[in-house]
Parts: structure tokens; C-alpha cells; sequence
């Protein structure tokens, strides 16, 4: 046996270790556990000393990881919670993301990227992360009020935007004529449609009846492996068969299965291994993290950190203020998702797996993301302060009784 084929324990204990250790650190300081994942990765990299985890086994590992958070999120889509507040969060969505991806090129290109690293690098700044977002929200009781119903909505048209970038990113990265990227293009969105019809008809049918099955066993094993199966398998089938990114049938086979009798059973006994893959994902990012490369060059980190915690939020703001929103409302929104995460790092391995992306651009992620997630608790608790802060600034409203006892503002115009 191979020395290298021995790593595999090695990398999988002292990476899941790291992780533990770190990410239980941050979590009693109040910050995402991803934080804490990352400079774990960071730890057990070429790039500080002791012992170095195998990057090529964290890379398959994290392969796994990204297929399995993206059935995690199929799984998790609702339809129904994108329906209540469509028109904003699709609206809200769309705007956001292009003025974002906008200002991330011109940070890309001010910093001398190339044109398509540069647009790769917006479209990752542009993609908030439902975890720090949905725990952000959770801490302060916001989930279930509008403003918590609007900023999911609005992630799951960002997750969409994301599955769809992922799909079509390898054509558009591709050399040739204005013909040839329209043609590949069609291809690629004609073979998507070709898998999405037969995964969800035929999957419709088939994948009830397996989940039935191995439901019927008893046995608490076979269901999870069952699950698993079906999130690989369709998976590494969108690649072999259509030539499409597992990660889009990865999210095919969690939508089919969140459709299900048996959805809530599978998010409880196989949701974990997800989170372990998970994990080692986060990690493989760390471990590319160089603060010898970020010292260098920190112009496109701090370029990205504008976007995300002044642009974006801004964006969503004029978004919301247009629609007429509560003030405080898109206020909470557009703090909750001034961050990035887990989809701007599936973003940004598309980017390096094509070669477009290199170690400046993983760097400039993770440094973003670790400052963002970090900044994000505190942002969203001046939700508040800003929101009187800006009332303040308004005159008050001048209330009369209507015959049904009902108060009607007159005023409230800003104080000269």
C-alpha cells in the first residue's frame, strides 16, 4: 500500500479535529460555526506549521460535502415561502445580486483580474449564507416575523440564481465566438431541462417507492444509506449521463425527496452526515487560505468587504424602499444579508476546478467571508438604533380620529 492512500485517517481526524476545536470557539464567542471551521483548515494547511492535512483527500471529501449541502438545501426548498413574498424576493433578489456582481467585477478589475475571474468573483460576493443567516435571524427572534419570512424568501431566489450559475458557468467560461457560447449554452440548458424533467417525473415515482421500502425495513441504517444513495447517485448521474454539475442534481434529488411522505425523516437521519461533510468542505477551503499572499495584495479583500457590507446592504435597502417596505423591515433584510458562506465557496471551487480562479481569489473568499460572518451579528443589532436614528430625522406624524376610531397620519415628512 501506497504511503499516500495511508493519509486518509490522518487528514479526516486532524481536519474534523480542528474543526471541533475552533468551531466550538467561536460559537461560545457568539459567531458561526463555519468561522471557526475555516481556520481550521487554515491550521492543519501547507501555510502554518505541524501537521499538514492531505489537500487532494480534503478536495474529494469536500466533493462530497458540496453534493450533500446541495441536497440539503433541496431538501429545505420550500415553494410555498418563496410564494408569499415572490414578488420582493425575486425582485429584491435579482437587483441585489447584479448590483453586487457589478461592483465585485469592477473590484476584480481594478485589481487587475481577468474579465471572467473578475464576474466569478461578483457572482461569489453577491450570494449570502443561509446558515449565518437563518442563526442571525434565530438569535433574535426574527425568524417568524415578516422581515424573517422576506430574507428567506429572498435566499432561496439566491440559492436558485446560484444553481443555475453553477450550470451554466463551464460554457460561459469557455473561448470562442459570440455562436459557439450561444449554441453551447442552448445545449447546456436543454440537457438541464432533459434532467429536471426525468428526475422529477420519473423520481416523482421511483424515489417514494425506495424511501418506502427501506422505511419499511425499520431499520434506521438502511433508511440513511438509502437517502444517501439517492443523493450520490443522481448526483454523480447528472454528471455521467447529462453532462451537468452534480451539484444541480444533487439539489434535484432533495427537492424530490422534500416533496415526499418522508421528508421530514430524511432531513433527521441523514442530515447529519451531511453536516460532517460539511465541515470537511469548509475545512479544504481553509487550507488554501495564505496570509503571506493576503499581506501582498489586500486590495480585492478589501474591495470584496465593501461590497458585502456597504454595497449590498445598500442595494437591498433602495430595493426595499422602493417597494414601499416597513423601514425597519428592510432594515433587518438587508443587515441579514450583508455576509457570504458556503455557496460563494461552491462558487469559487467551479471557478478554480475551470482554472479561471486562482490563490488570490480563494484568499480574498475566505477573508471575506471569516470578516463578514463575524461582523454580521453585530451589524444586524443596529437594526434598531438605525431604525430610530433615521425616524428621528422624520417629523412626527400628525394623527386624527376618523369616525371609526381609526388614526390617519396627515404628515410625516423628513425635518428640512
Amino acid at each position: 500500500m501506497r504511503m499516500h492512500e495511508l493519509d486518509l485517517i490522518p487528514t479526516l481526524t486532524g481536519g474534523l479535529a480542528a474543526a471541533l476545536i475552533c468551531g466550538t470557539i467561536t460559537h461560545r464567542l457568539g459567531l458561526s460555526p463555519i468561522v471557526g471551521y475555516l481556520i481550521g483548515g487554515f491550521l492543519v494547511g501547507p501555510n502554518t506549521p505541524g501537521f499538514v492535512a492531505d489537500q487532494r483527500l480534503a478536495d474529494q471529501l469536500a466533493e462530497i460535502g458540496v453534493i450533500l449541502l446541495m441536497f440539503g438545501v433541496g431538501l429545505q426548498f420550500h415553494l410555498q415561502e418563496l410564494l408569499a413574498v415572490r414578488r420582493t424576493a425575486i425582485l429584491g433578489a435579482l437587483g441585489q445580486s447584479l448590483v453586487a456582481t457589478l461592483l465585485g467585477m469592477i473590484v476584480g478589475l481594478a485589481c487587475g483580474w481577468t474579465p471572467t475571474a473578475s464576474v466569478i468573483l461578483g457572482l461569489a460576493i453577491s450570494v449570502a449564507s443561509t446558515v449565518v443567516m437563518l442563526r442571525v435571524l434565530e438569535n433574535n427572534q426574527a425568524l417568524d416575523r415578516p422581515e424573517g419570512h422576506l430574507a428567506v424568501g429572498w435566499l432561496v431566489v439566491e440559492d436558485l440564481l446560484t444553481v443555475i450559475t453553477l450550470v451554466l458557468l463551464p460554457n460561459l467560461v469557455r473561448q470562442g465566438s459570440a455562436w459557439d457560447l450561444s449554441l453551447a449554452v442552448a445545449m447546456a440548458v436543454l440537457k438541464v431541462g432533459l434532467m429536471v424533467a426525468v428526475t422529477l417525473v420519473a423520481g416523482k415515482r421511483l424515489i417514494p417507492l425506495m424511501l418506502k421500502r427501506a422505511a419499511d425495513t425499520d431499520s434506521r441504517e438502511l433508511f440513511t444509506l438509502t437517502v444517501l444513495v439517492m443523493a450520490l447517485g443522481i448526483a454523480v448521474g447528472a454528471a455521467k449521463i447529462f453532462g451537468v454539475s452534480m451539484a444541480l442534481g444533487a439539489f434535484l434529488a432533495g427537492m424530490v425527496v422534500g416533496r415526499s411522505d418522508y421528508s421530514a425523516r430524511a432531513a433527521t437521519d441523514a442530515m447529519p452526515m451531511r453536516d460532517a461533510f460539511a465541515v470537511l468542505f469548509f475545512v479544504s477551503i481553509g487550507m488554501l487560505f495564505s496570509p503571506r499572499d493576503l499581506l501582498e495584495s489586500p486590495g480585492p479583500v478589501l474591495g470584496a468587504l465593501a461590497v458585502i457590507l456597504i454595497g449590498k446592504p445598500i442595494a437591498a435597502l433602495a430595493i426595499l424602499g422602493l417597494m414601499r417596505h416597513p423601514l425597519r423591515v428592510s432594515l433587518a433584510v438587508a443587515c441579514a444579508l450583508a455576509q457570504i458562506g458556503e455557496f460563494s465557496f461552491i462558487l469559487g471551487a467551479a471557478g478554480r476546478a475551470l482554472g479561471v480562479l486562482d490563490q488570490r481569489a480563494t484568499n480574498t473568499l475566505v477573508a471575506a467571508s471569516i470578516v463578514s460572518m463575524t461582523l454580521n451579528p453585530v451589524l444586524y443589532r443596529l437594526v434598531d438604533p438605525l431604525d430610530r436614528l433615521i425616524r428621528g430625522t422624520r417629523r412626527p406624524s400628525i394623527e386624527i380620529s376618523t369616525p371609526t376610531g381609526e388614526p390617519t397620519i396627515l404628515s410625516e415628512e423628513p425635518i428640512p
